[in-house]
């Protein structure tokens, strides 16, 4: 077995003991597919177990020493290929669990475990780097009409295509994600709180331009925002506060407007 093998047999039981994928939905899928991987090797084992006595048996049998050689090599191409087989549908789960892990499932979007992880690093490159950076938290305007008025599918589908619109909005070196519910979060690295708030104002135009089927075309949907910068004597925790006072304020003021944490 490769060192690159054994590394992946060591990460998918890591993934296994982890409590917090205890309720993954990928989970009892790799957890079966490993112990189907596990029950096949102790299979191979034991054909190659039995080929060799095999091969004793017939040994004093008039097979040329040629013959023996490529009947041996056959039985180990086809263990081989069957093993390598295995191993590459280990690997393809393997990825798939790890966008499962870091990403939503509805929106496609980074979740938020991923999003708190990204803040802290971001934060440590902005201390290091004396660079600026801003966290915009925004949450879908009276989202919970959208459910009660059209139904939970509506409500996804408008959360998928509010996602996709502040996606295509942030620049490419911003990160968007959903930060839980119909929150969602930006980090925007390098920005400014007064850039910070221009860039959330598109986010609000392009809300503004989203259409979904099912709900009338006059209803629009919105959304309210609150931007901070975040300071290097501090915490993210408490740029991200700021924010969601920010929120809560563009909330009271009439929602569907971005407000500045200072």
């Amino acid at each position: 077995m490769s060192t690159a093998d054994s590394e992946l047999d060591r990460r998918i039981e890591a993934l296994l003991a982890d409590p917090a994928m205890g309720d993954h939905p990928l989970r009892d899928a790799l957890e079966a597919l490993w112990e189907r991987y596990l029950a096949q090797v102790h299979r191979l084992d034991r054909i190659a177990s039995l080929s060799d006595r095999f091969q004793a048996l017939v040994r004093d049998r008039d097979l040329t020493r040629t013959e023996q050689f490529e009947k041996r090599l056959r039985q180990i191409e086809k263990i081989t290929r069957i093993s390598d087989g295995y191993q590459e549908m280990m690997r393809e789960l393997n990825v798939q669990l790890q966008q499962a892990s870091t990403h939503d499932l509805l929106t496609g979007l980074p979740n938020r475990r991923f999003l708190a992880e990204r803040l802290k690093q971001e934060a440590e490159r902005s201390r290091r780097s004396g660079e600026p950076l801003c966290v915009a938290l925004g949450d879908v305007d009276r989202f919970k009409r959208i459910n009660d008025t059209w139904g939970h599918e509506v409500g996804d589908v408008a959360l998928r295509e509010v996602a996709q619109a502040m996606d295509r909005t942030v620049r490419s070196a911003d990160l968007c994600g959903r930060w839980g519910g119909e929150e969602f979060l930006v980090l925007l690295p390098a920005t400014r709180l007064a850039a910070a708030v221009a860039i959330a104002d598109r986010v609000l135009d392009a809300v503004r331009e989203v259409r979904v089927e099912g709900i009338p075309g006059d209803y629009r949907i919105t959304i309210s925002i609150g931007v901070a910068e975040w300071s290097a004597e501090e915490r993210p925790e408490a740029a991200l506060a700021r924010a969601d006072a920010a929120l809560f304020e563009a909330k009271g003021n009439g929602r569907d407007r971005v407000m500045a944490g200072i």
